[in-house]
């Protein structure tokens, strides 16, 4: 699932400040137990300076410190002068205490000398130290509370400032969607301090500029050449119903002349087409006018009322309100005819025919001879169903380039009780 460049940021954001914040959380406890344990250990060197002192003074506090008192250190003999040596060694233990009624850690140095008269002595002076777990769990805590800090606060400000920042952009992406072909004009450039926004503004104004010339030429194209194929085909057509109406041609090439005749006619058809196709796209239809759509309908039925009579088709006429549209009454006249004419001439012998108008929106439903078109397709170029291979494909493609140029007004197909249903609504 896609998301925004705004959360995408965020997550990865939240989640590198959570590896950053544990790697530095490892090193910071190292360092500040290392720089603890150091204090100590020049503290209780310190301490071992003095007890000395004190004793090279007052040797009867060799006698005075054979257990661990208020002073917290004891003088032992040493069983053996190898172990008498003027080194210090550092030990970590715990020791019960009694107001926490727990063991707590300390720190011990473990050292040695000679008094006066040249006896060796252990000497064991201990201290208090950090408690590793509680300085764990508060430091934990602390980090727990300060990257919620670092990551609301970054959160905030990516909501309001990068928000901000990519308001252009989304401003673009909203104009782009509203680019339609042979509009340059619907793309509007947003002006923003960010140079990146206005070199992507400057590379969709230049893609759009090559592209409307790249459409311009293929709609010229199409327009002339459907003009260029319009006196040639009616030629060709002419002459051959002269040549049909030569009684001396045999069957076989009075069959062949009808095919070819039928040919030229498909091509009539489709270059009458592409023809209004280009037409609408150029703009050709820019009138508009109230126009009422029973009138229109009403007459086209009449033009067809010998194929539905002939084809024994049942029309039922149903006019519960005025559907009146602002248009172009030519682009109206276009786009029901296509409807009706697909209505008669794919409909089956002894249909039915059912027009529907109401004052929101015109239901035009008939019997064929295919079951349910693929919505996702019909409206497409040159897209035919089976029931008629000397179909264009143009019809529908020619209603839905229509309803384009009118976005209060769309199309829906379905197909329901065997019929196929075609509803020209209202936008609400």
């Amino acid at each position: 699932m896609a998301i925004s460049v705004k959360n995408y940021t965020n997550r990865f954001v939240v989640i590198a400040i959570l590896v950053v914040m544990a790697i530095w959380a490892a090193l910071f406890y190292a360092v500040i137990m290392d720089e603890v344990y150091d204090n100590i250990d020049d503290g209780l060197k310190n301490q071992k300076i003095l007890i000395l002192r004190e004793v090279y003074r007052n040797p009867k506090i060799i006698e005075e410190s054979k257990d661990f008192g208020v002073n917290q250190f004891v003088i032992r003999e040493a069983e053996n002068t190898e172990e008498v040596v003027d080194q210090n060694k550092f030990s970590k233990e715990l020791i019960y205490m009694p107001y926490d009624e727990e063991e707590e850690p300390y720190r011990i140095l473990h050292t040695g000398f000679y008094d006066a008269t040249g006896k060796p002595y252990r000497l064991e002076i201990r201290t208090s130290t950090v408690e590793e777990d509680d300085f764990l769990i508060n430091l934990a805590i602390s980090l727990v509370v300060l990257y919620i800090v670092i990551v609301l606060s970054i959160l905030i400000i990516n909501h309001y400032m990068l928000g901000r920042a990519w308001q252009p952009f989304k401003q673009i992406l909203k104009n782009l969607s509203k680019y339609r072909f042979g509009k340059a004009n619907s793309f509007e450039s947003v002006k923003s301090p960010v140079s990146e926004f206005n070199d992507l503004n400057n590379h969709i104004r230049h893609m759009i500029q090559q592209n409307e010339k790249v459409f311009d030429g293929q709609k010229r194209f199409l327009e002339n050449a459907a003009h260029e194929l319009q006196t040639p085909l009616a030629v060709g057509i002419g002459k051959l119903e002269l040549v049909l109406e030569n009684t001396s041609l045999n069957e076989e090439d009075t069959v062949r002349i009808v095919e070819a005749k039928r040919s030229l006619q498909r091509m009539v058809n489709l270059n009458k087409s592409l023809l209004t196709l280009s037409r609408i796209n150029n703009q050709q239809y820019a009138g508009s006018e109230n126009v009422n759509v029973n009138t229109v309908i009403t007459d086209l039925l009449n033009d067809y009322e010998d194929l539905i009579t002939y084809k024994e088709i049942q029309l039922n006429i149903q006019q519960d309100g005025i559907f009146e549209v602002h248009a172009n009454p030519d682009l109206m006249q276009i786009l029901f005819s296509n409807l009706l004419s697909n209505a008669v001439k794919y409909n089956v012998t002894a249909g039915y025919l059912v027009v529907l108008i109401k004052s929101d929106a015109v239901v035009i439903s008939n019997t064929s001879q295919e079951k349910a078109l693929n919505p996702d397709y019909i409206f497409e170029r040159f897209y035919k169903g089976s029931q008629d291979h000397n179909s264009n494909g143009l019809g529908l493609s020619i209603i839905k380039t229509i309803l384009e140029k009118y976005p209060f007004l769309k199309i829906q197909y379905s197909y329901q009780n065997s019929l196929q249903v075609f509803e020209i609504m209202r936008v609400k």
